[in-house]
């Protein structure tokens, strides 16, 4: 699990082009590589031009300044953008199936309460549910979903603007 501020991992908000091929040749590029990509998402920007891609990056693998390097090099990348988590509002969604008898069901559904979560199933044995919200908030429930038998289980991966008075990092076009 990725903790905010774990310093082997960087969040990087990649401005690219809205083109078919784009996200391929981001992904590729960090296959040939060798850099580990720990999230990744993806998604049209209010305007229907540009897309966001939001990659959480293992530095480990690879040293950021060669990442954004790299990145550049790709004809469709406009900016990128570093956001430290200190400096930055990051968010991710879970789903996850639960198998609960009747005697812990209440269990659950306290601690889907107590996380401001919501039931998105119910059936005879099990719950589905849901949570958004900053990573550590989502690793936590899932540590203590753990307790219970945990059928199925996905994450988003994360997605992250800048905080709003605050300037991230830009960093220039190559």
């Amino acid at each position: 699990m990725t903790r905010p501020g774990d310093l082997s991992h960087h969040t990087l908000a990649v401005l690219v082009e809205n083109k078919a091929g784009v996200l391929a040749r981001v992904a590729d590029l960090f296959a040939r590589r060798g850099y580990n990509i720990v999230s990744l998402a993806v998604a049209p920007t209010r305007g229907e031009r540009f897309s966001r891609i939001t990659i959480v990056v293992d530095v480990e693998s690879a040293p950021l300044e060669q990442i954004t390097k790299q990145l550049f090099k790709l004809i469709n990348v406009v900016e990128i953008v570093q956001l430290a988590p200190e400096e930055s509002v990051e968010r991710e969604l879970m789903i996850a199936t639960v198998q609960v008898g009747q005697e812990h069901r209440s269990q659950v559904v306290e601690l889907v309460d107590i996380f401001e979560g919501k039931i998105l199933a119910v059936g005879s044995n099990h719950l589905t549910v849901s949570l958004d919200g900053g990573p550590s908030k989502l690793d936590d429930f899932e540590a203590l979903l753990a307790d219970y038998n945990i059928t199925e289980l996905q994450r988003s991966g994360r997605i992250a603007l800048p905080r709003i008075g605050r300037d991230a990092p830009r960093v220039a076009a190559g």
